[in-house]
């Protein structure tokens, strides 16, 4: 039996979390800088000459502290209204990221209008104008589809998906984004990639057995459904976010209402890693949990653990793509963290992009401490520039 976690207190576990997740990414730039083996010569005989290919230009060279914290952040909005917040955050702090919260039935054309509210903000001089924003919603259907009415599918759970065949999904999964692109949203954050082993289970798993958010009960049923969905849509244009690494289907309360969530059923050969390792080539993006994961680390919730985000997702499952967190800003299970701490601890240990998507108004004083950091840190300097390029690799692929 598994001894129990001692509980985390935001004082005592920030530096502990913090020296351990820049301490692995210092060791794996060391080794990125190993020596690398000498180039061959040219034999006495000759040959024809080739010029040396230019250096790729560094897609960040010239961005400021604020300019590359900026592009780390999803901020939300209401899906029927512009948050001041937001706005702000847009067009004072760079942020190139929008997340429209809540319900909508307003229809795609009021939901483009909203959009444009945005793309349309000239930003202040100290962003990264050039970056497209990235507008993202949750649109997994049944009791999770933020955006409805005219011009949006009426689209069936998860459970129901399942049911459907993967070709079938895939089109309609196509037709699901281009309904959003016709809205302004260019990222969806699903499919839903847990595990729930059984109805049984599922009715005591408030997150995703509680909404019908699993695609099925077996790791290929979920492969191949969720795999449709993902290839649907990132076909159509929108990208999809599979979510919740490394699997939210066995705990028995949900991360946004309770704290202290803990799964003991997951490691990292179980069969949950496993349909995300199925899954990611079928993906640019992952969103972590915030549960914490016993049998993988349990000193910390998996989206501040450098052994979860980074050892794992990172190194073992080779993913190259954006690691997105889940709410930052309203969750019960980080409400020990400052919201300052919460977004260093993540970066720190390997995530990407920060969702700051319940509560706008804790976006600003997340952005101030992640450029405080970086500004008093360089190793952590580094961590926010490697996570800057990808985020622009991500949107200018």
């Amino acid at each position: 039996m598994l001894p129990r976690r001692r509980a985390l207190t935001r004082r005592s576990a920030l530096p502990r979390l913090l020296a351990a997740a820049l301490a692995l990414a210092a060791a794996t730039s060391l080794a990125a800088c190993a020596p690398a083996a000498p180039t061959p010569k040219p034999s006495a005989g000759g040959g024809t000459a080739h010029p040396s290919p230019s250096a790729t230009p560094d897609p960040i060279a010239g961005l400021s502290v604020q300019q590359k914290v900026g592009l780390l952040f999803i901020v939300g909005t209401p899906a029927t209204s512009a948050d001041p917040a937001t706005i702000d955050a847009v067009t004072n702090r760079g942020v190139r990221g929008l997340f429209l919260a809540g319900r909508s039935r307003a229809g795609t054309s009021a939901t483009a209008q909203l959009v444009a509210q945005f793309t349309g903000i000239t930003p202040t001089p100290g962003t990264a104008a050039d970056v497209p924003l990235t507008v993202a919603t949750d649109q997994e259907g049944g009791q999770v589809q933020v955006l409805r009415g005219p011009g949006f599918s009426d689209i069936p759970s998860a459970l129901d998906q399942g049911g459907i065949d993967p070709a079938t999904l895939k089109a309609s999964a196509a037709t699901w984004a281009a309904e959003l692109r016709s809205a302004g949203v260019t990222m969806n954050l699903g499919p839903v990639a847990d595990l729930v082993g059984s109805p049984a289970e599922a009715r005591g798993n408030p997150p995703i057995g509680g909404y019908d958010r699993q695609f099925g009960y077996d790791p290929d049923t979920i492969v191949a459904h969720a795999g449709a969905v993902a290839e649907g849509m990132r076909g159509a244009g929108v990208a999809p976010v599979l979510k919740h690494f490394p699997g939210l289907g066995h705990v028995t309360a949900n991360t946004d209402t309770a704290n202290d969530v803990t799964d003991r059923a997951v490691t990292v050969d179980s069969a949950d890693v496993g349909a995300f390792r199925r899954l990611l080539p079928s993906t640019g993006a992952v969103m972590m949990s915030n549960a914490v994961y016993a049998g993988i680390d349990p000193s910390a919730p998996a989206v501040f653990s450098p052994v979860v985000v980074t050892q794992l997702l990172r190194q073992q499952l080779g993913f190259r793509g954006l690691i997105v967190t889940d709410d930052l800003s309203a969750t019960a299970q980080l409400k020990a963290w400052a919201p300052g701490d919460r977004a260093v601890l993540a970066l720190a240990a390997g995530c990407d992009q920060l969702l700051v998507s319940a509560d706008a108004s804790v976006a600003a004083s997340m952005i101030d401490a992640v450029v405080a950091r970086a500004q008093s840190d360089p190793r952590f300097a580094a961590t926010v520039d490697a996570a800057a390029r990808r985020v622009i690799a991500d949107r200018r692929s």
